[in-house]
């Protein structure tokens, strides 16, 4: 037991950044309930991110029956490389390219919202700022010396650290980044509002691709609660007109 212990305790750290680590987290406040937004985002996760990062857990029929989206058109329009549309979202980028390209190999992203969490997914996605130093000329406040460009910086526009947040950076007394120590000096396609509508939509669906089948479970779990509320009903009164004669 007490090597159990030690062992968890040990692992505190680990667990406590894969749940976000950094700074405080905005909320990205998902309902993976609303088909129109998991629609939108899967065309966002399609046209922009597949390129590099796969979804090697989930299948694009899969995807096509839980979104409401007609197979024929998903064929059309959301698959690009000739894949068969029982085939897992796979991209065709060959590991060591990746490797080399970027340092290490972009990860998949099925699980990335049970890993990370969908809030600090969605406070990443808005969180990269202009930063020379780095190899791709952003940083990011939620995940410090990113390896991967700001693949959204046209919607969004540059963002850099307020004088404030570089002054702090700079100083005795340094605390992690949030979006709030950001702010827009070039605006891009889409107003802020509008660019956290986007991300907030891809988010949804990285949350849904993470596990498919959590509005059917929960919808389920309701009916076995209800079902457990009417058995212990019939069983208590089972129990008392067994014991209604003993004394």
């Amino acid at each position: 037991m007490k090597k159990i212990i030690i062992a968890l305790l040990t692992l505190l750290p680990t667990l406590a950044l894969a749940a976000g680590g950094g700074g405080a987290l905005d909320k990205a406040n998902n309902d993976i309930t609303d088909k129109e937004s998991l629609r939108n985002g899967a065309a966002t996760y399609m046209n922009n991110c597949l390129g590099c990062h796969q979804l090697q857990y989930q299948r694009y029929n899969r995807t096509f029956a839980d979104l409401d989206i007609d197979e024929k058109e998903g064929m059309a329009t959301l698959m690009f490389t000739g894949e068969k549309v029982g085939d897992h979202i796979t991209n065709t980028m060959p590991a060591k390219e990746a490797a080399a390209f970027f340092g290490a190999a972009p990860p998949d992203l099925t699980l990335v919202t049970r890993f990370r969490s969908s809030d600090w997914l969605y406070t990443y996605l808005r969180s990269f700022y202009a930063d020379s130093a780095r190899p791709f000329g952003v940083n990011n406040a939620v995940f410090k010396d990113v390896g991967m460009p700001h693949v959204f910086q046209q919607l969004q526009g540059v963002q850099e650290l307020t004088a404030e947040a570089k002054a702090m950076l700079q100083s005795d007394n340094v605390r992690p980044l949030t979006s709030a120590d950001l702010v827009l000096t070039q605006p891009g396609e889409l107003t802020p509002a509008e660019y956290d509508v986007v991300v907030r939509d891809l988010v949804n669906f990285l949350e849904y691709t993470g596990e498919p089948s959590k509005v059917e479970r929960h919808r389920l779990g309701y009916w076995v609660l209800g079902f457990l509320v009417i058995l212990f009903i019939l069983s208590y009164l089972l129990k008392k007109e067994y014991w209604r004669d003993v004394h």
